[in-house]
């Protein structure tokens, strides 16, 4: 529903995306250097400059941040950060942000783009932080977009709403020019959060000196389908496009509201307007079928779909939908010739498994197999893939020796496959077999000593056996995997990990923070727990494990870290705290 929703409204929503697509001169428009400057500030600048041309876009960074510290220049953090936008290396993105809004506390730029990168690590709450700094500056912050993409996200709304109700009770926030953004936010976290009563106390405030905001009707009939209230849904989204007539997100609700009524011909009547006024727009078309699809209308949805899949160029995700129509129809072989005209893309591997599955429930192993042979050898560039698909269907159906014997085979055709060589190295570590994982993860690295995860997977093995003649082979290699991938978390997580097995965990604490802080899953939450245990820092050990107890119904590496140091655990009224 968002998705479509930000689409058709055509808004950028929240900051983009730090990484851009790389011009020639990616630099090209960043503020001028003006301040003077003496020879060592001078040749700095000029290598950060000449790393930039070349494309070493790490090494400018640094270079430009350096020297915005020294001078306490913002212009060259600025500058610092449009380097490492193009470096593909969050953490250095973030670390040249962090400096520039030290630099420019006021700037806006900077609080964007914080807030951008804390949502891509998953922390909600210091990116609504953010916003809220850029609200109480006077700016837009875009809060109710932020509060529907964070229940989007699934993350727990509860934090955000008492943080937005601090920022709603401080005194002056009715004068602000956008508090109403402010007021829809916390309407939405409300009836998130169980409080449905006060948030239509708080929009039927908000409409008594706003009801011209095509916003409060938006989150009106939004909250109304999300309560399973269509009438009021369609109520809310007709009196929307009274004030902004042919605003498409209205007319989006108002078919969502006829088809939860039942009033499929309505519906289309208000897509039909839609496509009218988006003539050629393919990708609103395959949303809106996706749409019909969710309440089971097929025949709604094959009608938006057939101009598509007849057109000159059909896009993949008309016939995977079409395919989809034709399973659920019974149709099994047409389906099949559907999926089958999924070209490469975003969906051509997810097509290429329902056609699978599709005939292994229809007790046609064979076929299936038959069918995923062919695929591979029309799609050679999928190849690995492919073969990748058919193990996971093996396994899936209880045959694992029948999966371990097609890895081989394959294998034996292309030794030197790397994706696959991947595959049987990991399978074999699952099923406790380190020779023969370390045997393929060597192979891997003897052929391309460049392969960063073949590096950190052997290294990682190696240091969580935690065999003391090998923990040196262990960091080696895993410090050859950060060289040529520094920016990537589960390197950055092994590096900490091996410098505590090695007995240093004051060395292995930052690597582990930093990690935990891009990419805050549970694997790399119990060795940071540990290692702030094993230093005395308990409450933040704690902590740690808390926040992975709540953010994950299963969490057994955590609970295997409880198993062994018990006292890690947090008080269960705190883990089983419920939301209001």
């Amino acid at each position: 529903m968002l998705g479509l929703t930000v689409l058709l409204s055509g808004c950028q929503g929240l900051a983009s995306s730090p990484f851009g697509t790389p011009q020639e001169d990616p630099l090209a428009s960043a503020p001028p250097i003006e301040r003077g400057l003496d020879a060592e500030g001078l040749s700095t600048l000029l290598s950060a400059e000449m790393a930039g041309q070349r494309g070493d876009y790490r090494r400018a960074t640094l270079g430009y941040l350096a020297m915005a510290e020294r001078y306490r220049a913002p212009q060259l953090a600025e500058r610092g950060t449009l380097a490492a936008r193009f470096s593909n290396d969050v953490l250095l993105l973030e670390q040249a942000v962090s400096t520039w809004h030290e630099l420019d506390p006021a700037a806006e730029a900077p609080l964007r783009l914080l807030s951008g990168l804390a949502l891509q690590r998953g922390d909600w709450p210091t990116a609504l932080d953010r916003r809220l700094t850029l609200v109480e500056q006077g700016l837009h912050g875009e809060l109710a977009l932020f509060a529907e993409l964070a229940l989007e996200s699934g993350t727990d709304p509860l934090p955000l709403r008492e943080r937005l109700r601090e920022h709603l009770e401080r005194a002056g926030a009715d004068a602000h020019p956008h508090r109403y953004d402010a007021v829809l936010a916390m309407a939405i976290l409300e009836a998130a959060t169980g409080q449905r009563q006060q948030a239509e106390r708080r929009l039927d405030l908000l409409a008594r000196d706003h009801s011209e905001l095509p916003a409060l009707w938006l989150t009106r009939a939004q909250l109304a389908l999300e309560a399973d209230s269509p009438r009021q849904a369609r109520e809310a989204a007709r009196r929307g496009l009274e004030i902004s007539p042919g605003d498409p997100r209205f007319l989006l609700l108002m078919a969502q509201a006829e088809l939860m009524l039942g009033n499929v011909a309505a519906a289309e009547e208000h897509t039909s307007t839609l496509l009218d006024e988006h003539v050629g727009n393919q990708e609103l078309r395959i949303s809106l079928a996706r749409l019909y699809l969710e309440d089971n209308h097929l025949d709604a949805a094959r009608r938006l779909l057939l101009p598509l899949v007849s057109s000159d160029e059909p896009p993949p995700a008309a016939f995977y939908l079409m395919g989809l129509i034709a399973e659920e129809e019974g149709e099994i072989d047409n389906a099949l010739l559907y999926y089958r005209q999924v070209s490469p893309g975003s969906d051509f591997l997810r097509a290429r498994l329902r056609a699978a599955q599709m005939l292994i429930e229809d007790d046609r192993l064979l076929d299936a197999r038959a069918f995923l042979r062919i695929e591979r050898l029309r799609h050679e560039s999928r190849f690995s893939e492919l073969v990748a698909l058919e193990v996971e269907l093996l396994d899936e159906a209880g045959l694992h020796a029948e999966a371990n014997a097609l890895l081989n085979r394959e294998l034996s055709r292309t030794p030197n496959d790397e994706p696959l060589l991947y595959l049987r190295a990991m399978r074999a570590w699952e099923q406790g077999d380190i020779d023969a994982m370390e045997r393929d993860l060597g192979r891997i690295i003897e052929t391309n000593p460049d392969n960063a995860s073949a590096l950190n997977a052997l290294g990682y093995t190696l240091a969580d056996l935690n065999q003391e003649e090998r923990l040196d082979e262990a960091r080696e290699l895993i410090e050859r995997a950060h060289a040529l991938e520094p920016g990537s978390p589960a390197i950055m997580d092994s590096l900490g990990w091996v410098y505590y097995r090695q007995g240093d965990p004051e060395r292995a604490l930052p690597w582990l923070e930093r990690a935990y802080a891009s990419m805050p899953d549970q694997e790399i939450a119990a060795h940071l727990a540990e290692v702030l245990w094993a230093l005395g820092r308990h409450e933040d050990a704690r902590r740690v494990v808390e926040q992975t107890l709540l953010r994950y119904d299963e969490h057994p590496l955590i609970d295997e870290l409880l198993e062994r140091i018990p006292e890690l655990a947090p008080t269960s009224s705190t883990v089983n705290e419920t939301t209001p």
